[in-house]
């Protein structure tokens, strides 16, 4: 099966965005308060438990790419009832949360392009899951894209 250039394209740019957040350029850093850093370490934490735990409930589901697997099933449960990219939201929350623990500006900035990023890439994956999945609609309704629907 031929992979869309769509698909290689949003992969590409997040693992280039991934390994540019291993670098740190120290004038972009920024002086941050012990607490800050802190919390930005506790919401690492939260984003490091929540990535894994959102790969293992997607079980044979799970792909890198936006376009979903042929055998792929819909999940509703878990944390997937609240949230519809929990995978992305465990990403952002350790990329924001590392970027102020480490006082790395160039790790915020790659935050802010991988939010940017997700949210095109996920309205993208959420087209193709709704032609897929006939209840997909129905699930948009109940769940949020990166957040719980409140």
């Amino acid at each position: 099966m031929k992979r869309p250039s769509k698909d290689v394209l949003f992969v590409g740019v997040q693992l280039a965005l991934f390994a540019a957040y291993l670098f740190r350029i120290p004038e972009l850093d920024a002086a941050v308060p012990t607490w800050a850093q802190y919390s930005g370490l506790l919401i690492a934490v939260v984003g490091i438990i929540l990535a894994p735990a959102s790969v293992i409930a997607l079980r044979n589901s799970l792909s890198v790419f936006p376009t979903p697997k042929d055998s792929a099933n819909l999940i509703q449960s878990g944390i997937y009832k609240y949230i519809r990219h929990p995978i992305y939201t465990g990403i952002l929350l350790f990329t924001f949360g590392f970027a102020f623990y480490s006082m790395s500006g160039l790790r915020l900035l790659i935050f802010a392009a991988l939010l940017m990023l997700f949210k095109f890439k996920a309205s993208y994956e959420e087209v193709l899951l709704q032609s897929k999945f006939s209840d997909y609609k129905l699930y948009k309704t109940t769940s949020g894209m990166f957040l719980p629907r409140f």
